[in-house]
């Protein structure tokens, strides 16, 4: 009987193991992960007010509820946690989808400044994730600059301009609802070093921005016009094409004096985030951010952009940087640092070039962070089919029939789905205390705790 573990339960986990009970009858999944609570970014990284996307999770319970297959949360692998060669003992193969930790960087002088933040941090924040320390994101700020144009930059500008009446309804933690509602941004540039023709949101999401109450959506035509496609977008891709006419459109209606206004804006490319205090001019050196130096920037006749050495500065108390996600290494994993993944052929891990037998991956650490959450399933089908492949060979090895003795005997403690559903009852309690719905348990202290019924 074969016996996998999947490391990570989001979409690429969680379709890993679906996949590997629908096509061997007999196979054994237990699917680990760091945190006490399972569904990865479905959880943790879609907007809180995209209810639509947020209930695949009920696709994804289905899968973790399958008789042969056995959620453990709390289980770290690599640093300070299981070391994937002890894996290796206790299953036949290990399937590796832990996904991009982290985000990439600008690389540009003033990037670290108090008030300049990854979108990453800011996303985890509004979402409970329980490794999110910041909360001060909104002090002091009355103008906000979201560098990057793909669906989390528009996710954080639509969050920041959301009120109390939008939010409430939502699983947001109750103390970023407070914040968020309470917040004095009234002015949010979202901005690109590309054109609208190459930006990475959808058509769907860029859309969702004209629709919220109480805000003008602010777009320049001179600058829509940069874009060799903007005249005639006929040839473009069909999402392309759509959201060059819906920015047409915003830049052909005039303000209406809303209360906030959100200005999406292109070829600019950030150079420098200047510093400056209460009633100082913007400098470079020590404070909080207070300006964004902005290089324009022109089509290259290549499909990029080159600078033009013309420089326009944008004042601003907060920035959040949200171009885009890279693996981290995993101890005891092989890592291509160039690409941010685990080199792989076809799903099967590669050390030094040959196959390792019984390692795998899947999703983001094996592709890169590209697609959507769709994108999984079809990229753990391919790495399941190479596992299923490599069966025959894989359970001539002797392991134990039940890894989690082994795994308590090492040390952890492991969260069960009895864990995970009495987590789910103490943010349902929550939730009804506040006059909500569902609301997150915002820290590891109270999901342990209500993972373990106290």
């Amino acid at each position: 009987m074969l016996r996998v573990a999947v490391v990570g339960s989001g979409p690429s986990g969680v379709y890993t193991a679906q996949s590997l009970v629908q096509q061997d009858p007999e196979a054994r999944v237990d699917v680990l992960d760091r945190l006490p609570c399972p569904y990865g970014l479905v959880r943790y990284g879609v907007a809180p007010d995209h209810e639509k996307i947020k209930s695949l999770q009920g696709n994804l319970r289905t899968v973790l509820e399958h008789e042969r297959v056995r959620f453990l949360g709390g289980v770290p692998v690599g640093t300070g946690g299981v070391p994937p060669a002890r894996l290796r003992e206790l299953y036949h193969a290990v399937v590796y989808c832990v996904g991009a930790a982290t985000d990439r960087r600008l690389g540009i002088p003033g990037e670290d400044l108090p008030g300049s933040w990854s979108a990453t941090e800011f996303v985890s924040w509004y979402s409970a994730h329980p490794d999110a320390g910041a909360d001060g994101f909104l002090r002091g700020a009355r103008t906000a600059v979201v560098i990057g144009v793909g669906n989390v930059a528009v996710d954080v500008t639509r969050m920041l301009a959301r009120g109390m009446t939008e939010l409430s309804p939502t699983d947001m933690p109750q103390s970023a609802l407070t914040a968020l509602a309470a917040s004095s941004v009234t002015e949010i540039h979202m901005v690109g070093r590309r054109g609208p023709s190459q930006a990475r949101f959808t058509t769907k999401e860029l859309r969702e921005l004209g629709a919220l109450p109480d805000t003008d959506i602010i777009v320049d035509e001179e600058e829509l016009a940069l874009d060799p496609a903007y005249a005639d977008p006929s040839a473009l891709p069909a999402t392309q094409r759509r959201n060059v006419e819906v920015l047409r459109g915003w830049a052909a209606t005039p303000p209406r004096g809303a209360p906030r206004r959100i200005r999406l804006r292109f070829f600019l490319r950030p150079a420098e985030l200047l510093a400056g205090d209460a009633g100082s001019p913007p400098a470079p050196g020590g404070g909080r951010v207070a300006s964004v130096r902005f290089e324009r920037t022109v089509p290259d006749g290549h499909g990029g952009v080159r600078g033009s050495g013309r420089y326009e500065d944008v004042e601003t108390q907060l920035v959040l940087r949200s171009v885009g996600y890279r693996g981290v290494p995993l101890e005891g994993m092989p890592f291509a640092p160039e690409t941010g993944t685990v080199p792989h052929l076809a799903g099967r891990v590669l050390r030094d070039g040959a196959v390792s037998a019984g390692e795998y991956v899947a999703g983001w650490i094996k592709r890169g962070p590209t697609g959507v959450i769709g994108t999984n399933r079809p990229c753990a089908k391919e790495t399941v089919a190479s596992l299923l492949a490599d069966a025959p060979a894989l359970v001539r090895r002797d392991v134990p029939d039940d890894a989690l003795p082994a795994l308590r005997a090492d040390g952890l403690a492991p969260v069960g789905w009895a864990g995970w559903l009495g987590i789910e009852r103490a943010e349902a309690e929550l939730g009804a205390s506040l006059g909500r719905r569902i609301v997150k348990l915002p820290d590891w202290q109270a999901l342990m705790a209500a993972a373990h019924g106290s």
